[in-house]
């Protein structure tokens, strides 16, 4: 902590206190930079605050610096001090980071340090552009993150602020501010922060209910004593008789290897479709568990199996979309996020670009391979798919007509898209079948597979294109020593690039004679 800011024998001037915000557009960051200059200056500190914009909401993230100086100090020496208009590396007291990776990004940027900086951070995610746009999983290790951030920081509080503002009904900025009150960092009283926050007047009792929530968290976490990123809650008991009924079977029929993964996958069926089509997931998994005589403790093909065959029996049709657009969870969800009062009116706008085919797919079948092969319905449906459409689905029309499509899940099974995506998921499943008393090895890869099938519109079909190239691949693997570790080299390559260069190239490797000849060579 830092002095009261008295002028030093030699005359020179204290050192200031420099504080570095990192946060995403949207987040509070200058309210929480406005509460803490506020709370500086009636602690008696002069305070300065600026800021770099990122490029947008959600995509950028943004930097504010503010430095405070002890008042009395500058008028003892007679002069105004010089304040920083960014925080440099090396020199930073104080880091407030919104989100985890938003912690990663300052200490790449050298604004943590060992000998000196406070981080305060929120252990929460908020996945980037990147992250969430990765062809397979690009979502950042946090805990390599939260490890780094222990090395690299004097002192380091770290916990989910998100969630303590939320069970007060508040925006992060508030539980920020009570985490680096708490933390002690500063030589300001907490009476001072609350002061500030009253002296906001927005939102002013739950804004003091999350700083005290995270206040009282920070308190005495320096040190090291950050949280884990995440538990797993336990389920509660689900009401109905038909999800007790899947509930029960879970825990009598299958390992216990596998029942958390089989848990979170027949649940995503039920919602997606109903509790029968969670019994066909639970159907198609016994038949692998079967196998799995010699891997009764992981079930590690099992388990691959149902973590991508939950993914593959929800794809995203355009009843899907609808459905999920238009939940009152959803709204509730970006009110909360934005922070809007009851008495606030708030739209919401959404970018739909439908083609021909999402709307055979969602047609019987008959009709829908009717309009793929026909002239006559491109035709007529051609002027109204050229361009995308903004949908403000807080309208009653918008509204009304995604929640009549979404209604279509009751004879979704009669459609097209289902009737293709059933057959899919059977021949994918074979294949792991007919693959894994041979080599289990090799069947554990085509089960992850999968992954390279994901998004909806041409994202999807890119990834279609792929999975059956890797599928054509199996019969140049089967019966190598190498083969299960081929197959993940070539699913590493179709995830490599959109334009499947690097896929290109080694399946090219994979059929020249060269390598053929090395492979059995490999299995002798």
């Amino acid at each position: 902590m830092h002095s009261d800011g008295d002028v030093s024998a030699s005359g020179a001037y204290p050192r200031p206190i420099t504080i570095a915000i990192v946060a995403l557009g949207g987040q509070g960051g200058g309210v929480l930079s406005g509460w803490i200059v506020k709370a500086a200056e009636a602690a008696g500190y002069l305070a300065q605050s600026t800021s770099v914009p990122g490029v947008a909401q959600r995509t950028g993230s943004t930097v504010y610096c503010i430095e405070l100086y002890p008042e009395a100090a500058a008028k003892r020496v007679g002069r105004d001090p010089v304040l920083a208009l960014m925080p440099m590396p090396g020199d930073v007291d104080v880091v407030i980071a919104s989100e985890l990776m938003e912690a990663g990004r300052a200490i790449v940027r050298g604004f943590v340090t060992p000998d000196l900086t406070t981080l305060v951070a929120s252990t929460h995610r908020e996945y980037a552009i990147s992250e969430k746009s990765a062809l397979g999983s690009g979502i950042a290790n946090g805990e390599a993150v939260l490890t780094t951030a222990r090395e690299q920081s004097k002192r380091l509080v770290a916990f989910d602020m998100r969630k303590a503002a939320e069970d007060a009904g508040s925006a992060i900025s508030a539980a920020l501010l009570g985490a680096l009150a708490g933390s002690g960092a500063l030589p300001i009283a907490r009476e001072r922060f609350e002061s500030s926050i009253r002296a906001g007047g927005r939102m002013v009792e739950e804004n003091l209910a999350a700083f005290a929530a995270a206040y009282e968290r920070a308190e005495g976490k320096a040190e090291d004593k950050s949280e884990e990123l995440s538990a797993t809650p336990i389920a509660p008991r689900p009401r109905s008789p038909a999800a007790r009924a899947i509930v029960d079977r879970i825990e009598v029929e299958f390992p216990a290897a596998l029942r958390d993964v089989l848990l979170v996958g027949a649940r995503r069926c039920a919602d997606f479709q109903d509790p029968q089509y969670a019994a066909l997931y639970l159907d198609r998994i016994a038949g692998v568990v079967a196998l799995e005589s010699g891997h009764v403790d992981t079930c590690l093909l099992a388990r691959e199996c149902a973590r991508h065959l939950a993914l593959r029996m929800t794809y995203e049709d355009t009843i899907r979309v609808a459905d999920l657009k238009t939940r009152p969870e959803r709204f509730q969800r970006n009110l909360e996020q934005l922070g809007a009062r009851s008495d606030e009116v708030v739209k919401m706008t959404e970018y739909m670009h439908p083609r021909i085919e999402e709307i055979a797919d969602t047609c019987p079948v008959a009709l829908g391979q009717w309009i793929l092969r026909s002239k006559l319905p491109k035709t007529l449906l051609s002027p109204f798919l050229k361009k995308g459409r903004h949908v403000r689905t807080t309208t009653l029309s918008h509204f009304l007509l995604l929640r009549t499509l979404a209604s279509l899940r009751k004879i979704r099974r009669s459609t097209l898209r289902y009737k293709i995506e059933d057959a899919r998921i059977e021949d994918w499943l074979q294949t792991v079948l007919q693959t894994a008393p041979s080599d289990y090895d090799l069947a554990v890869q085509v089960a992850r597979c999968q992954r390279v099938v994901k998004g909806y519109g041409e994202t999807y079909e890119r990834g279609l294109k792929k999975f059956a190239q890797l599928m054509n691949a199996l019969e140049y693997l089967r019966g190598r020593a190498d083969g299960a570790s081929r197959f993940a080299a070539l699913q590493e390559a179709a995830l490599a690039d959109e334009d499947d260069n690097a896929l290109k190239e080694e399946l090219r490797k994979l059929k020249s004679p060269e390598v053929a000849v090395s492979g059995q060579r490999a299995k002798c």
